[in-house]
């Protein structure tokens, strides 16, 4: 079952519950699910459908960290929102998982001791294993920590 299905019908459930910040909320990520699906002209792969929902959470919390102190009124409805998009998005990894990524990369690469200069070639090997499984900032300062 898609992604696009599941929010559908938890849409209909807040409908019928008359729920109507929660039905918002997930109107407002069905149609970010379609409209990708629409631009991509063929159905969406389960990694496609996760980054989407994670696009939202991210956009959804810049609107939250942005809006004025004094606004309750946007930030409560940006808070709930994200409470509603993180039910649809995949867990992210533990920073545990990512070292131990990281130093199966290392090990594949033949690097006993990398260097910051070895930054770049780790991270091009790197990203596309963890790429919305994990946060990119997260992978970024993890393997920082274990340059030399």
């Amino acid at each position: 079952m898609s992604k696009i299905d599941v929010v559908r019908a938890a849409m209909v459930e807040a409908m019928k519950a008359k729920d109507k910040a929660r039905k918002d909320s997930l109107s407002m990520l069905l149609s970010a699910l379609k409209n990708a699906q629409i631009d991509k002209k063929e159905p969406l792969t389960e990694a496609e459908e996760n980054a989407i929902v994670k696009k939202e959470i991210k956009s959804t919390q810049e609107t939250y960290d942005l809006a004025p102190a004094d606004r309750e009124d946007i930030r409560g409805e940006a808070a709930a929102r994200i409470a509603v998009y993180r039910e649809f998005a995949p867990e992210d990894m533990s920073v545990e998982q990512i070292t131990q990524v990281i130093k199966d990369v290392l090990a594949e690469l033949g690097m006993e001791n990398p260097t910051p200069k070895d930054k770049g070639a780790i991270m091009k090997v790197l990203m596309p294993r963890v790429k919305g499984k994990a946060d990119g900032k997260v992978v970024n300062e993890t393997l920082a920590g274990m340059l030399s």
